[in-house]
């Protein structure tokens, strides 16, 4: 099955304690294209400028992504810079251009309108319902969000959550969202403005998926997935768009959506994930096979004793 992801494709340079790299290719939808590309077919909505080469393009095309959806337009690219200090799970900003993606409209090419999945990536989410009304046949759609716009777009993304199936962000933003301290009740809160379930990000500790009561089958306690320990963590820009290539990328590869199924993605999330930080940018996600991952979620099942 296919999966669209609309969002934003950058060039980024960072810094961690690994080494220094400068506009390389990244942003959400490109690390979520890469990922999912491994489990089902992918189609990418976003805008470029005239420095996005053929081979830059050539990332994609590679993994059999489909690029139609990718607007190209005259001026830059957006571009971020930030710094991992002390603390990998942190970046300090040092720079966002958002050059021609500031005006971006998404426009979804006719030949998407058979999508079964769509994710909407990081992006106002005024745009993020536009998309999400357009692409009104789609069996799952997940989505992410941000403490700028939970802040400073409320009401627009209130809308929007209700109608996206799966929210994926992290603990901060979960507890930003319901204006609460505790965990467990911030995430029923977020449930209760819209989405059947709420993945949690951890960072290095994991992820946990928490369910509207019989949304996707019996029941509505969490499930907890932890971390797979990483010898080298090199760079972790783009590891939670990653997860999300990975969990929902996995979803689509599947007969059913039920409980067991996104239980299961949320592994093969963390795998993705990290893969992403043992290199700089894309790099790893580039040169992958599906034997080394489903190897590492074997070590996954292992450690957790998954069925």
């Amino acid at each position: 099955m296919s999966i669209l992801v609309v969002g934003s494709v950058a060039f980024d340079t960072i810094a961690t304690p690994s080494g220094r790299v400068t506009d390389i290719l990244g942003g959400a939808a490109t690390y979520f294209s890469l990922a999912a590309s491994y489990f089902t077919e992918v189609r990418v909505v976003a805008v470029v400028g005239d420095d996005f080469t053929a081979e830059n393009e050539a990332v994609f095309t590679k993994r059999g992504i489909d690029t139609r959806g990718i607007e190209r337009t005259k001026g830059k690219s957006f571009r971020w810079g930030g710094r991992y200090l002390d603390n990998l799970n942190e970046a300090k900003t040092d720079f966002t251009e958002l050059n021609v993606f500031e005006k971006f409209q998404p426009r979804i090419p006719k030949e998407y309108a058979d999508t079964q999945f769509l994710f909407l990536a990081n992006i106002h989410p005024s745009l993020q319902l536009a998309v999400r009304q357009e692409m009104n046949k789609v069996s799952l759609t997940g989505g992410d969000t941000m403490n700028f716009w939970i802040q400073g777009t409320p009401d627009e993304l209130k809308q929007t959550l209700k109608s996206v199936d799966v929210l994926l962000i992290n603990d901060t933003e979960t507890k930003m969202l319901a204006a609460e301290k505790n965990l467990l009740r911030a995430a029923n809160k977020v449930i209760a403005l819209g989405p059947k379930a709420l993945v949690v990000k951890h960072g290095e500790y994991g992820a946990t998926i928490f369910f509207r009561e019989n949304a996707f089958g019996v029941g509505s306690h969490p499930f907890r997935a932890p971390a797979l320990p990483i010898d080298e963590v090199k760079d972790p820009t783009g590891a939670g768009d990653s997860f999300a290539g990975g969990f929902l990328g996995y979803i689509a590869s599947q007969g059913e959506i039920n409980r067991e199924v996104l239980k299961r993605a949320l592994f093969y999330g963390g795998v993705m994930g990290s893969f992403a930080v043992e290199r700089f940018g894309t790099e790893r996600l580039q040169q992958l096979s599906r034997e080394e991952i489903d190897a590492r979620f074997e070590i996954f099942r292992e450690l957790t004793h998954l069925d």
